[in-house]
């Protein structure tokens, strides 16, 4: 398969919602989905850390970081520990760094960009809160999709075998 959300959006249209279009591609796997869990943070990428040291189970890690261009909120050793513990990707409003690195890894990443620059460890940031993103509103528990055509959500999982 290579593509998914236009698929997707042919059979589904009206139980997606598309996040808007200014996220890039950073991890090796192309397209990913998996169940939402959210974290809200503030450069301070310490939530993400400790979610993505977790079982992953398939899941997708949304982070909204505010947008904020002055940080990174994942790198690549926070990365390898969520393929380390079977997370299909994250989703990231904000940055991330040592992109290089993210490329050879086989997990799907999705950010506004890069930035060298980690962030401050402070403990801070809040858990399976309910996000909005470009107008979105994201659930935890909500079922997300993602290729290089963007980002998606659904507040239930699709019939994907129903797919050309």
């Amino acid at each position: 398969m290579q593509d998914l959300l236009p698929d997707l959006f042919d059979h589904y249209e009206t139980q997606l919602s598309l996040l808007a279009p200014h996220y890039r591609q950073f991890g090796q796997k192309r397209i990913f989905w998996g169940e939402v869990v959210t974290v809200k943070c503030f450069e301070d990428n310490s939530k993400v850390k400790q979610l993505l040291g977790q079982l992953g189970e398939g899941r997708v890690l949304v982070v909204d970081g505010g947008g904020s261009n002055r940080r990174a909120l994942l790198g690549d050793m926070i990365a390898q520990s969520a393929v380390d513990n079977g997370w299909s990707g994250i989703v990231i409003n904000g940055y991330v760094r040592d992109v290089g690195a993210l490329a050879q890894m086989p997990i799907g990443i999705q950010a506004l960009g890069a930035n060298p620059i980690k962030t401050d460890k402070r403990d801070l940031g809040d858990v399976n809160v309910t996000l909005e993103i470009d107008r979105v509103i994201i659930k935890p528990g909500m079922m997300l999709y993602a290729d290089d055509n963007g980002v998606a959500v659904s507040s239930e999982q699709l019939d994907l075998s129903q797919l050309a």
